[in-house]
């Protein structure tokens, strides 16, 4: 592959990354009219939202050890061309059902896409080349996250909720074109032959029901069922909630799955978890930091936006815009992550990100109150972007820089599964957090009201994730009870920020275990 050839190739990679990230974020905003025009029930919206993250967690182990042996340009291409008809179809989905199909055929798509973008770089770039291309991507991973809320707000606002998928059309056409044009094919030499067929369906249903328990607690209660509820399509009545239920067998099917590879590695049969690699040490120990730090890196995310909607007033597209404090850090610490990584290696850069990241969620949390402007959340959000730009692309390239480049698929897919699975961890306990210390401060600011009053005052505020607060504050006479709301909102905030500082300091203190022969 000629020099520019592969760096023409990679805007394009970074390209299909962005429409994975995005689409994670972008109908977020979209849902509220999307229930209005298709009439669904909260059930199907909620669905809407979370069976792209469900499917596209649970595959990405799959895709990146297919990927090793079809080609990991060849399914690229395909998964953003399959991103395209899903997108399509969404954009056109007459019922809340198909829109729930769709979204499911987009997750499927980005799973093929993810740990393939990984591996290419991984392939097409060596040395101090490849510092700056996984600094270009892990820089798009962070703009991508905070402009989706944006992107989606403005089309939804100014067009209409179908535009937040139809958009992603001529974007993937572009990326297919791109990536057939200026990336070279890799795949892995012939080794052991067959396919873990057992394994994948293990890997799957383990991963998944894991992952259905993280991102539906606290809808269908942790442990006490929280009413009767459908679960695709499954009518759920019993006392217990499905999130234990979904829990234990995911452990029992990964402790399974596990089982199975020690066996098939020891007989050296066609594996789709090569235990080989985690006796490499910068992976198995920038994985174990990826995790950790996973934890904490996009939990803010979750709830800056409905503290500045729902407190501050902010409407969806101003929410987006102040978040763009947070990509424009993420693309100057893109110029800074090849030459500081060159200079001091790549630990060096790793840890400094981190610690940017954790700096600024920490100034975030500290901020938050009832009257903060928005120049002092913009602040830290270009710090914390920085860190996200530093931190997520050296973190992702300490952990192939051993691995042959034969195996980057399945180690790229292993790396992307943690981190998804941290991330969806790390919401599951901000989201608790939050929610938890919002009922209990609303209902001790609360204290002087009856009882029965307070009690469905909090449960509104909370069930709605305080999205009932401007209606309250509307009220004739309740002006106390949205002051009373409001400031519960911003400590919970401000609780759920400290907490992910926590878990980005215990990944930064995970980062001291890393050695590579460039750091």
């Amino acid at each position: 592959m000629t020099d520019r050839r592969r760096w023409l190739g990679l805007p394009f990679i970074a390209l299909g990354v962005s429409l994975i990230i995005v689409d994670a974020t972008i109908v977020n905003v979209a849902v509220p009219s999307i229930v209005d025009e298709l009439r669904i029930t909260s059930s199907d919206a909620q669905w809407v939202q979370e069976i792209y993250t469900l499917v596209f967690a649970s595959l990405l182990l799959v895709f990146g050890r297919i990927a090793d042996r079809l080609g990991r340009r060849r399914l690229f291409a395909l998964g953003a061309a399959g991103f395209a008809v899903a997108s399509m179809l969404a954009a056109n989905a007459p019922t809340g059902q198909l829109l729930i199909l769709a979204r499911l055929l987009q997750g499927l798509a980005g799973a093929m896409m993810l740990p393939n973008s990984l591996s290419l770089l991984n392939a097409n770039f060596q040395g101090r080349d490849r510092g700056i291309a996984f600094a270009v991507w892990g820089s798009t991973i962070g703009a991508a996250a905070a402009f989706g809320p944006l992107l989606g707000g403005w089309l939804t606002t100014s067009h209409s909720w179908r535009w937040a998928f139809g958009i992603n059309l001529p974007i993937a056409a572009a990326v297919v074109f791109g990536v057939l044009r200026f990336v070279d094919e890799s795949r892995a030499d012939e080794g052991r032959r067959g396919a873990d067929i057992v394994g994948a369906l293990l890997s799957v249903i383990g991963i998944g029901s894991v992952v259905f328990g993280l991102i539906e607690g606290r809808t269908y209660g942790w442990w006490t069922s929280l009413g009767e509820h459908t679960i695709l399509g499954v009518h759920w009545t019993a006392g217990i909630s499905a999130i234990p239920v979904a829990f234990a067998i995911g452990l029992v099917v990964i402790a399974a799955f596990l089982r199975i590879e020690v066996q098939r590695n020891r007989a050296g049969r066609p594996v789709l978890l090569d235990l080989g690699l985690l006796r490499v040490r910068s992976f198995r120990n920038a994985n174990i930091a990826a995790g950790i730090v996973s934890l904490g890196e996009f939990g803010l995310l979750f709830a800056l936006p409905l503290w500045l909607q729902n407190v501050l007033g902010y409407t969806a597209f101003e929410s987006g815009l102040l978040l763009l404090a947070l990509a424009i850090g993420s693309f100057v610490a893109s110029g800074l992550g090849a030459p500081l990584g060159n200079a001091r290696g790549p630990v060096f850069v790793v840890r400094t990100g981190i610690l940017l990241e954790f700096l600024g969620i920490l100034a975030s949390g500290a901020v938050v109150s009832t009257t903060t402007q928005w120049w002092q959340i913009a602040a830290p959000l270009f710090v914390y972007g920085m860190g996200v730009g530093l931190a997520t692309a050296q973190l992702t390239g300490v952990a192939l820089i051993d691995i042959p480049i034969s195996e980057s698929g399945q180690a790229s897919g292993i790396t992307s599964t943690t981190r998804q699975l941290g991330s969806a961890l790390g919401i599951a306990i901000l989201g608790t957090v939050l929610f938890s210390s919002l009922g209990s401060g609303l209902d001790s600011r609360l204290s002087g009201m009856p009882p029965q009053a307070r009690t469905a005052i909090t449960q509104a505020v909370v069930s709605s994730a305080g999205a009932a607060i401007p209606g309250i504050a509307a009220q004739p006479g309740s002006a106390a009870v949205a002051v009373a709301a409001r400031e519960a909102f911003s400590v919970a905030t401000r609780w759920s920020a400290f907490v992910g500082a926590l878990f980005l300091l215990l990944g930064w203190l995970a980062t001291r275990r890393l050695r590579t022969a460039q750091s």
